[in-house]
């Protein structure tokens, strides 16, 4: 195992310094506190850590106990609780609200010390293998949450990767949770105490996206006034994550290469050499085979950032962790807050039933959203069948009952796939008065995937 990190808080400073220098004498382990409230939130949010040691009152100020908050959001990181002075009712109370161990004063370093370490022992990080009632809202492991043999093998290798410095590419449709996997990746690397910059390459037009990667220097174009870091600066001894990397210019895949190979660059406009320390993520919903038979995307490039591949399965493939999916989506939206836990809902059998036989062609973030949307609209406590959008249901909408034509004489299968897609582009974009991005959300696809097809098949002069 890992060298453990432990975040330290006690409502009294004096009582804090104490338990971090006997920590730091009774082993080896990484130790971390701040005496500022929000920044403890700030600091669980977006570290691992391996146990938390608090007292009872720790972020009382706020209206949250420590003890609570790492329950409820960090629900594979044990809590030990501290006290100055020992109460069995304290003690049994802190049981009940999931601490993992009471300590009271008088207390030697070195039975701290292995409390900290079977406590650790028992939150040692791991993505998998963890029962239905683990999966707490705000998990630290982003939302990662899976029991299926296809995600057991994605979490596996997470865990493999994280502990090199290779450039791993992540591949899966849109909506599986590719950027979680980076940030899995990251949050479990030896980089995870710096930055990581996450930066989508298909939302950023072509010729602003060399400044966002690369910065640029005062006057370098119009508009230039100042000079400006560019991701790959803001990156530097921490890890890059570049979505959507199939959208990326031709031009600019060149200038990426070299940063592959070289870890350097230049801003655009100035000759001086940036050297960086970082480690590149990147992630592709598309075939990039495909791209460069095509000339789109440079072969060279594809071999560089393919040093890891990863292949996050669509939900349809892994359904047997849409019930834990639920669980874990619902639990969190009810327990965001204190005042939210009456919204808090479950489904029928029959509800989940229909989850379960539906195909999820938005992935995990379909069904997020889907959680979401119902929490917030059905008042009754359990979500039902009849709460279920129609498509869910198994009422297909009127444009999907189109009448199969006939096959006595035989059809020319691609140009009617092509002229149903198109039939279906047309109403989504009629329906949103050409709005793309709309017509996107309402096809469940993403907004470039649906302007290339609009491109291909000529649709923009009508679509507007």
């Amino acid at each position: 195992m890992n060298t453990p990190k432990v975040l330290v808080v006690d409502s009294d400073p004096v009582v804090t310094d104490s338990l971090v220098e006997a920590l730091k004498k009774s082993g080896d382990c990484q130790v971390e506190t701040s005496p500022e409230t929000e920044r403890i939130r700030e600091l669980l949010d977006s570290n691992y850590f391996n146990v938390v040691v608090t007292d009872f009152n720790a972020l009382e100020s706020v209206g949250h106990h420590l003890l609570d908050y790492v329950v409820a959001n960090c629900p594979t990181t044990p809590c030990v609780i501290f006290a100055k002075k020992a109460s069995i009712r304290d003690s049994v109370e802190a049981i009940k609200r999931g601490a993992f161990d009471y300590l009271s004063a008088p207390l030697a370093p070195e039975q701290l010390g292995a409390v900290v370490a079977k406590a650790a022992a028992k939150g040692q990080p791991s993505m998998f293998g963890r029962r239905k009632e683990d999966f707490a809202p705000g998990s630290h492991f982003c939302d990662l949450v899976g029991e299926s043999p296809c995600m057991r093998q994605v979490f596996k290798a997470v865990e493999k990767v994280a502990q090199a410095d290779s450039t791993v590419l992540i591949t899966g449709e849109s909506g599986t949770g590719k950027e979680l996997i980076a940030r899995a990746i990251h949050c479990r690397s030896d980089r995870c105490n710096g930055p990581l910059v996450v930066i989508n390459c298909g939302a950023i037009p072509g010729e602003l996206l060399e400044s966002e990667l690369f910065g640029h220097e005062k006057g370098a174009f119009t508009g230039a006034h100042r000079s400006r870091m560019g991701r790959f600066e803001m990156a530097n001894g921490g890890t890059i994550f570049l979505d959507e990397i199939g959208d990326m210019s031709p031009n600019l895949q060149v200038k990426l290469l070299r940063v592959l190979q070289e870890q350097n660059f230049e801003r655009v406009g100035s000759t001086r050499t940036v050297k960086v320390d970082i480690r590149v993520l990147a992630a592709t919903n598309k075939d990039l085979g495909h791209s460069m038979a095509a000339g789109t995307f440079r072969e060279d490039l594809f071999y560089r950032l393919n040093v890891i591949p990863i292949t996050v399965p669509p939900l349809r493939e892994r359904k047997t962790d849409i019930p834990l999916l639920v669980n874990f989506f619902l639990n969190r939206l009810g327990g965001r807050r204190r005042q939210d836990r009456k919204r808090m809902k479950a489904l029928t059998d029959a509800a989940m039933e229909k989850l379960l036989h539906y195909a999820w062609p938005g992935n995990v973030r379909e069904l997020e959203n889907l959680m979401e949307r119902l929490s917030v609209l059905v008042e009754d406590p359990v979500i039902g069948v009849d709460d279920l959008p129609e498509r869910i249901r198994g009422q297909a909408p009127a444009v999907m009952t189109a009448a199969v034509p006939d096959l006595a004489e035989g059809i020319d299968f691609s140009a009617a796939v092509e002229n149903f897609q198109r039939s279906l582009i047309l109403q989504a974009l009629n329906q949103t008065k050409g709005i793309k991005a709309k017509a996107a959300e309402l096809l469940q696809m993403n907004r470039t995937t649906l302007v290339e097809k609009i491109k291909k098949m000529k649709l923009e002069p009508d679509a507007g």
